[in-house]
């Protein structure tokens, strides 16, 4: 298929103006086509217009413009392969289209997707068109600058639910199935939404508007025992957005559907928000994991104001969708719910997304120049850790440095100028200059058009009753100094510097003496700061997180930190701590054991299960199986697995059921011998609890399958005890981590196919993979224990990989580049994937991300090149 530039993009919206698409969709018709009827009413501003429309059609059976019947053949034919339909020489006034086709149901959570539940046989659908796979549903002018109205009519098995933007009705006798949604305001074709299928629904009414869950039937008793939450984190976040916010909620109704093989958290789309429905909780969770599921839930509703009523013009400005509904999402959990520490949540786990990304060469601006994002392939490739995270502690800083009551004033003059209309980042910053009287274009310049993480270290030296600290600033450019355009590479920062002391009477506590504010414009390289008194036991720079930077510790303060981090009074301030240690070993500052002992000490006495959580992941997936060469992952993973007992036997009275799922998890992945977790399997509990629910077992027998103490019948017998889609998930994951070389070589095939077993990306019987089972057999295959039986494999991935990712898309790719990249640190490793990336072969999208992949493990191997010296 091919992809609409920005140009062609610009062009078109220049020549048509899009009034309405009536969408008619028959999905009756089987299991691998849909019919889809559209009719589209635009006009054109000028006479003899040439343009197009884009569709992806299993077959076109008639197109009809303005009465006149469209010749399909010839030259039209060729561009219809291509995914276009020719308009050309278009009288100027209104227009008429109406295309009828047959689509093609996918199994990659990308267009119109169908997924069979095993645990029932049920079938059930769901749209996802963004970000330009709306003409995999119907024909369209597929760019977010044409909005229009959307009118939607579906024909769908009599028993089934229908969903959509609008409001949905069923119309005519019930056995035709026949379904009507009410019309939506003008909107962007890759918002348009519909789910299908016998949905189990739970309804309620707020604010006059109807509100609504939906997940599929074998969930059902999940979601109804959740239900009252998601309700109530959904109503206070509406009511929050409606006190801020002087436009109202503009669409008339909302529904939340939890679906199946969704490959992103949730899609904004309006009046239907969709959820990968692992969110509707099956198991066992922590508390941190249901307030990453309200912030989505606060993230989402964020979008119907910015992104759904006011949409980017092109897809460089996804930032101003992403950014904002990510800031929102944390600030409104924390004004109106009770998961008052969501910004520790996004310190710890979230915001290292951004910083992770910003230190790669794939990096770009929070706010890209267009003719960096040239056409949709290149946008697809900045939904990432820049657009979310990075983003988002911008626009936190901005908020610092603006105040909230004008950021907000400027936020509402931005809504009221371009509702259900389009806007870029210099319509936003007008708004925001507006409100505030500042020069928030430059503001904008060095924080939003500029690349990588600034740094901030404190010198400080102590003399007689006085003391000071030079706040040495380093820039983003490779040398501290580099400037971008004329940009300076520095950024300004308006931060708090907390100023702690050992408490007298628990010197491994840490009470705070003062927080001192204090702004670096950036055109100077250190800012010298200078008080009465002794010098506090720790400097902690950024202290609230209120910034986008990287800091350090003098070594006074971080003496302090080895003795009391646990005792930091707030968890922000501890996870701006960790966040710390966790650059400085990336960096290659801090030994990678130095930060295991920091966990052993502090994780047995941390309070926050974000932050532990977000410490152990750390440790085990980055340090054990990365920064630390393989001679020294034992005692790593024992490490790991002693700190988890400590948490266990903390937690023994019944008190931190969350603390203790996070150790239980993370023992589970860190044990070495198959003993201990075999008697937890047969015994169906952890000793002292929890019982073991699917999601624990699954991940007991999968540790068990990588240690070679399990085969393939105790995995089946396992799936028959769990016949549910995430048990289908666990057995392909299970019979890939297996130890032996027939196990891997029958997961290889699984995967990428040499021929034989259906061919490539197919199951034993010939079934394509779902996204879901290519991820989950991808993240079994390759296993740090397993590196002998795995050798040969590693030269073999890349042009599998590559081959994949042509013939299956974006979604696969993406997949099989995240998840099934090899696990070897090695040189051989980076040389094979340095040469795939000097081909032409790889799709954008496995190309990003083998990138990003191979510029991760070059860091590793610098990590531990630096270590061993």
């Amino acid at each position: 298929m091919s992809v609409l530039t920005r140009e062609e993009a610009q062009n078109r919206a220049r020549l048509i103006e899009v009034h309405r698409y009536t969408i008619d969709l028959d999905l009756t018709r089987g299991e691998e086509l849909f019919g889809s009827t559209t009719t589209i009413r635009f006009s054109a501003r000028q006479a003899g217009a040439d343009t197009f429309a884009e569709l992806n059609p299993a077959a076109v059976h008639r197109a009809v413009l303005d009465g006149r019947e469209l010749d399909l053949t010839g030259g039209t034919a060729e561009a219809l392969a291509d995914g276009r339909l020719p308009l050309t020489g278009l009288d100027e006034g209104e227009h008429e289209l109406r295309v009828e086709t047959d689509m093609r149901y996918s199994h990659t959570g990308e267009g119109m997707h169908r997924f069979t539940d095993p645990a029932d046989g049920e079938t059930y659908l769901y749209t996802m068109c963004c970000m330009s796979d709306a003409n995999d549903v119907f024909t369209a002018f597929d760019q977010p600058d044409l909005k229009a109205v959307f009118d939607v009519r579906v024909t769908a098995p009599p028993e089934w639910t229908v969903l959509g933007n609008g409001i949905a009705t069923r119309v005519g006798a019930p056995e035709e199935g026949r379904w009507q949604l009410a019309p939506t305001p003008p909107i962007s074709t890759y918002l348009m939404a519909l789910a299908a299928g016998p949905y189990h629904s739970v309804r309620t009414e707020h604010a006059g508007l109807p509100f609504g869950l939906h997940v599929r039937r074998s969930l059902a008793p999940h979601l109804e025992a959740d239900a009252d939450e998601l309700f109530d984190i959904t109503r206070r976040c509406f009511d929050r957005y409606h006190e801020i916010f002087e436009e109202p909620y503009p669409f008339d109704s909302y529904d939340q559907a939890f679906v199946p093989e969704f490959n992103s958290g949730a899609m904004e789309n309006p009046g239907l928000v969709t959820f990968r429905d692992e969110l509707v909780f099956r198991s066992a969770v922590t508390d941190a994991e249901r307030q990453t599921r309200a912030m989505i839930v606060a993230h989402e509703m964020a979008h119907m104001w910015f992104g759904d009523l006011v949409t980017m013009t092109w897809w460089d400005d996804i930032w101003l969708n992403e950014s904002f509904a990510e800031y929102m999402g944390y600030q409104i959990l924390t004004e109106t719910t009770r998961f008052t520490d969501t910004w520790a949540d996004f310190g710890v786990r979230r915001k290292n997304w951004g910083y992770d990304a910003d230190q790669r060469p794939s990096t770009h601006p929070v706010a890209p120049a267009p003719e960096l994002v040239p056409d949709t392939a290149a946008a697809r490739l900045n939904f990432d850790g820049i657009s979310y995270a990075k983003g988002a502690s911008a626009l936190r800083q901005l908020v610092t440095w603006l105040g909230e009551k004008t950021f907000l004033d400027g936020i509402n003059d931005h809504f009221t100028r371009h509702r259900f209309g389009n806007a870029t980042l210099a319509d936003f910053i007008d708004s925001l200059a507006r409100s505030s009287g500042r020069d928030v274009h430059a503001w904008a310049d060095r924080w939003l058009r500029t690349t990588g993480v600034d740094t901030l270290a404190p010198v400080v030296s102590a003399n007689g009753d006085r003391w000071s600290a030079e706040i040495r600033h380093q820039g983003s450019g490779p040398d501290g100094d580099a400037h971008d355009g004329d940009a300076p590479a520095r950024r300004p920062h308006r931060i708090a510097i907390g100023l702690y002391d050992h408490a007298p009477a628990a010197p491994h506590q840490l009470v705070l003496r003062e927080r001192v504010e204090a702004e670096l414009d950036g055109a100077e390289p250190s800012l010298s700061l200078s008080f009465t008194g002794p010098r506090p036991d720790l400097l902690l720079l950024n202290d609230g997180d209120l910034t986008y930077t990287k800091i350090r510790l003098d070594p006074a303060s971080w003496k302090a930190i080895q003795r009391s981090l646990s005792g930091l009074p707030d968890a922000v301030s501890r996870a701006v701590v960790w966040n710390a240690a966790r650059d400085m070993v990336r960096d290659g500052e801090l030994p990678a054991t130095d930060y295991l002992e920091a966990a052993r000490a502090h994780l047995p006495h941390e309070t926050d299960i974000a932050i532990v959580q977000g410490v152990l992941a750390f440790a085990r997936t980055e340090i054990a199986d990365r920064y630390l060469p393989a001679d020294l992952r034992p005692a790593a993973l024992a490490t790991i697995s002693a700190t988890c007992r400590d948490l266990l036997r903390r937690t023994e009275d019944g008190s931190g059921d969350g603390l203790r799922l996070a150790a239980v998890r993370t023992f589970i992945g860190s044990a070495t011998a198959p003993a201990e977790l075999s008697d937890w399997l047969d015994g169906d509990t952890v000793p002292g609890g929890p019982a073991l629910d699917p999601e624990l077992r699954w991940q007991i027998l999968g540790r068990l399958a990588v240690l070679g103490a399990v085969g393939p019948a105790d995995i089946e017998a396992e799936r028959a005890r769990d016949s549910s889609a995430t048990g289908q998930e666990g057995a392909a994951r299970c019979r890939a981590a297996l130890p032996d070389a027939e196990a891997k070589e029958a997961a290889w095939q699984t995967l990428f196919g040499d021929g034989t077993n259906g061919g490539q990306g197919a199951d034993a019987q010939g079934t394509e993979l779902s996204n879901y089972l290519v991820t989950a057999t991808a993240a079994g295959f390759w296993q740090p224990e397993h590196h002998d039986v795995l050798a040969d494999y590693v030269p073999r991935y890349f042009p599998a990989a590559v081959a994949l990712g042509a013939r299956r898309g974006p979604a696969i790719a993406n997949s099989v580049a995240r998840f099934g990249f090899p696990s070897t640190v090695d040189a051989e490793t980076l040389r094979l994937g340095e040469e795939c990336l000097g081909a032409p072969d790889a799709i954008p999208t496995l190309r990003r991300r083998l990138a990003d992949q191979i510029d991760d493990l070059r860091r590793a191997l610098r990590v531990r090149e630096k270590q061993a010296n």
